[in-house]
């Protein structure tokens, strides 16, 4: 089976739990091919974690969620360093990030302080702590959520934030007659509970790979880079 064959089963899968939202799986696999991160903005109850412990599942990938509160720490993320009492020796201790798919839920209910140490893993796909640098696990991706209401107690990303995420996705309300096939799967079961695994770390690193060497010609890499001049005017 190619690589096409093998996405399709990941949207299959993930179409199993998360009910007429194709694009949006697309949006997110495209991220995640592409070494990007993702923003999914919308009201609660859509979907949001439900779509990105489906996609880890899915891939057969470790999954982190981080809840994002006031009172979260740095290294409540990235991890801290403690003194093993039985050596007398400091160790490091990761914190959540050391995983591939990491679900930043509500980002902006915690401080600039703690969203700021998301970009250097975001970027770079590493931490530092304690003047020691750790490379990430791959494949690796942030997938943050947040509700576009209810503001009292939220931080707005600030512009180096938002630079990280590749795509700001919206999921949207099903229609009705998702509706009813959702209510229908959910019936007595959560069906994310039997998703099965279609994929796993090893193929998404080669398609990952493969990406990096599509071709690109020069004339459009001329239109992107006029473009992104004019946004930042």
């Amino acid at each position: 089976m190619g690589y096409r064959g093998k996405i399709e089963d990941i949207i299959k899968n993930v179409g199993e739990v998360i009910v007429g939202k194709r694009d949006v799986v697309e949006k997110v696999l495209i991220c995640l091919l592409s070494g990007g991160n993702a923003l999914i903005e919308d009201v609660p109850g859509v979907g949001k974690t439900m779509l990105i412990k489906a996609l880890a599942k899915s891939i057969g990938c470790e999954f982190s969620r981080i809840q994002f509160t006031p009172d979260l720490l740095p290294s409540d993320i990235t991890g801290v360093t403690i003194i093993n009492p039985k050596t007398g020796e400091f160790e490091f201790k990761f914190g959540p990030i050391m995983s591939n798919i990491i679900l930043a839920d509500e980002i902006n209910r915690t401080s600039p302080k703690t969203q700021s140490s998301l970009l250097e893993a975001m970027e770079e796909k590493q931490v530092t702590v304690d003047n020691k640098t750790y490379k990430l696990k791959e494949p690796f991706i942030v997938l943050a959520t947040q509700n576009p209401i209810e503001y009292e107690g939220t931080f707005p990303l600030p512009e180096a934030q938002l630079d990280r995420f590749m795509m700001k996705i919206s999921i949207g309300y099903p229609d009705e007659d998702e509706e009813i096939i959702i209510l229908r799967r959910f019936k007595g079961k959560n069906p994310l509970e039997d998703l099965r695994e279609v994929s796993n770390k090893e193929d998404i690193i080669k398609m990952q790979r493969e990406v990096n060497e599509v071709y690109v010609d020069d004339k459009v890499r001329k239109v992107y880079s006029i473009i992104g001049i004019k946004n930042k005017e």
